[in-house]
């Protein structure tokens, strides 16, 4: 079924996991392949060499029974193979950015309708992120140290850097100097460095973006 992404859940609320087969098997363009109670459940039976692709996405719960470190559950999965939506019954923000740092695309609280957990599933599958007023409120609110305070310039410059543009081309858009553009960009590079995320490269730029949600507002 060219097209269709496939999509595994862990939780360990089985009336949840019942909802999800429910609510997924509305959906034509998504397919449930796996669902279990913990991370290590689900690689058993998702990873091995006989076994078929590992799932596009994860659902994953944010707090597990058996007291797995969230970081730990989002870091297996994506080394796996499978890109990993978070859901959790609260926006703890402390959580969320945390999540977002260990790898996570996204995160959603489980009193979301199902339209938008398929727009979420959608767009991160796609490479976006998943963007939510939960996610937001938490990145506009997290003051951590690990967070460097960007200008408005330096963030434009960023976003467009990051997205793929030129430096000449992100200068241009902005409408200054090449030479200026970069004094921006150094700042940010040395920014995240003090705060002890050095992004060294395009793909490291484009990762901070990602992981601190800059491209949400």
């Amino acid at each position: 079924m060219a097209g269709v992404i496939t999509v595994a859940v862990v939780d360990d609320d089985r009336m949840l996991l019942d909802g999800m087969r429910s609510w997924l098997g509305r959906v034509p363009e998504l397919r449930l392949v796996a669902t279990a109670a913990t991370v290590g459940e689900l690689l058993a039976t998702v990873t091995p060499a006989d076994a078929p692709a590992p799932p596009d996405i994860v659902l994953l719960d944010l707090m597990l029974r058996d007291d797995s470190a969230p970081a730990d559950n989002i870091r297996r999965l994506l080394a796996a193979g499978s890109r990993v939506l978070v859901i959790s019954t609260v926006p703890d923000r402390t959580r969320v950015i945390e999540s977002l740092r260990a790898g996570a695309d996204g995160y959603l609280t489980k009193d979301n309708d199902l339209p938008t957990l398929v727009a979420a599933i959608k767009e991160v599958v796609a490479g976006h992120g998943a963007h939510s007023p939960e996610l937001a409120f938490a990145c506009a609110h997290d003051d951590s140290p690990s967070r460097p305070r960007l200008s408005p310039r330096e963030r434009e410059i960023l976003l467009d850097y990051a997205s793929g543009l030129t430096l000449k081309s992100a200068a241009r858009r902005a409408g200054i100097t090449v030479h200026t553009a970069k004094d921006y960009l150094d700042r940010v590079k040395a920014k995240y460095q003090q705060a002890g995320r050095p992004a060294y490269t395009k793909i490291d730029l484009a990762r901070r973006v990602r992981e601190d949600s800059l491209d949400a507002g």
